[in-house]
């Protein structure tokens, strides 16, 4: 059985399908998102309805989730994202508020752990702080106070670890750490959203696949909604 786990869709349904047709994957595959389905994109209630539905399917928390509920909680504002990916799903919205709740903040496979955003050194996985592994500013502030060199460059797990949420390399291309021929973390976000690329990685051989993304959808949603005002 192959695995592919998905890069930060961002509501890019057409690319998602595109990944897919590459990927090419059997009935009995799997297919496990890093997070960050929503916001930004063309169509956040197809791809997170897509996760939640269909069998054999999987994702972790992202932080995009992660706001969704916090605000829906009152516990924050939402951001600009989070109001138009609210307006996208329409009355269907609290629906989808429910699954992200569920949603786990990692997932530990045989040959690999995936998170959303950051890792701790010297912390078991299921000891994390919620903030790092899911990825928020928070988190990000924590890991920078304690120590003087990223995250990944740190990273001390027993397995190879799987993220999103960050386009480390500023290109349609994933993060290979320390080296492509032996990489000990996966940095699968590849700025679809922004025009970038959608990255997948197959399981259990780690192949990577990629498709172009088919515009800067964040840029286009941003026009189209113009209305509201940037608080992101």
């Amino acid at each position: 059985m192959k695995t592919l786990i998905v890069g930060d869709i961002h509501g890019c349904w057409d690319e998602l399908n595109d990944l897919l047709d590459l990927a090419a994957l059997g009935a009995d595959d799997e297919i496990i998102s890093v997070g960050d389905l929503v916001d930004r994109g063309p169509d956040s209630p197809r791809v997170l309805a897509f996760f939640r539905d269909s069998a054999n399917t999987r994702t972790v928390m992202g932080n995009h989730e992660r706001k969704h509920v916090r605000a829906a909680r009152g516990e924050t504002d939402p951001a600009q994202g989070q109001v138009i990916t609210a307006l996208q799903f329409g009355e269907d919205y609290a629906a989808a508020l429910d699954y992200m709740a569920t949603l786990p903040a990692y997932l530990e496979l045989p040959q690999a752990d995936i998170v959303h955003g950051y890792f701790e050194p010297r912390v078991p996985l299921a000891q994390q702080r919620d903030t790092v592994i899911i990825g928020t500013m928070s988190g990000e502030t924590y890991l920078h106070d304690l120590f003087d060199h990223p995250w990944y460059q740190l990273y001390d797990g027993e397995k190879p670890l799987i993220v999103g949420h960050r386009n480390y390399l500023a290109a349609p291309v994933p993060l290979l750490y320390p080296t492509a021929e032996a990489p000990r973390v996966y940095g699968v976000d590849t700025g679809c959203v922004y025009g970038g690329a959608l990255t997948g990685l197959i399981l259990p051989e780690f192949r990577l696949i990629s498709v172009p993304s088919r515009a800067n959808h964040w840029e286009i949603l941003q026009r189209q909604y113009d209305w509201l005002s940037d608080d992101s």
